[in-house]
């Protein structure tokens, strides 16, 4: 998801270094549909983002809470869940730095990203989209209006998979990228 805006800038930018472009759950600019995940917004929102940031940095027991109630959101199956989120959340703890950073300019890249659609329409380059179709947040709507844009996308909305589709949905995430129109250079986010 965070990784699909400066792929997309890139691929944009350097459309000749690209053989195609593969957009996972991913977001670039303010859409209809779009709904930040809670803690997203709560740590994008200036001011608040502030008392939050303070709020997490004294209590372990609400940072772990917290993490593992919106990243749990992100899969489908329990088990998967119970298995997963512990291991992202000891992954996560060294990189917050690099999360708050993320989301204290995450508004502003939203917002100013509109100015590159007439890039995105251009964009000759295979595009392959693929969505989890039960995703609340990038959701089927935000991945329609991708297709929309980039005039060579093909759309994949995995029905049931949420926000980390390739966790919900691996064997199907890995044979739509492994398939996709490929040739010498890729860029895929």
């Amino acid at each position: 998801d965070a990784s699909g805006p400066p792929a997309i800038d890139w691929a944009l930018a350097h459309p000749e270094r690209v053989s195609a472009l593969i957009l996972l759950n991913a977001y670039y600019y303010w859409m209809k549909t779009l709904r930040p995940p809670e803690a997203i917004f709560l740590f994008s929102t200036p001011v608040v983002r502030n008392v939050a940031r303070m709020v997490i940095g004294r209590s372990d027991y609400l940072d772990r809470k917290l993490y593992a109630w919106q990243v749990g959101r992100f899969v489908r199956d329990e088990e998967v869940r119970n298995e997963v989120v512990p291991l992202f959340y000891s992954q996560f703890r060294p990189a917050r730095p690099a999360f708050w950073a993320l989301n204290e300019d995450l508004l502003r890249g939203v917002l100013s990203r509109s100015k590159m659609i007439p890039k995105m329409k251009a964009f000759g380059r295979p595009v392959r989209i693929i969505f989890g179709g039960a995703d609340p947040y990038l959701n089927a709507g935000v991945a329609r209006r991708f297709h929309e844009l980039f005039p060579t996308s093909e759309l994949f909305l995995l029905p049931g998979a949420r926000h980390y589709v390739q966790v919900d949905e691996p064997e199907e995430v890995a044979r739509l990228i492994l398939s996709a129109p490929l040739h010498a250079k890729v860029a895929f986010y």
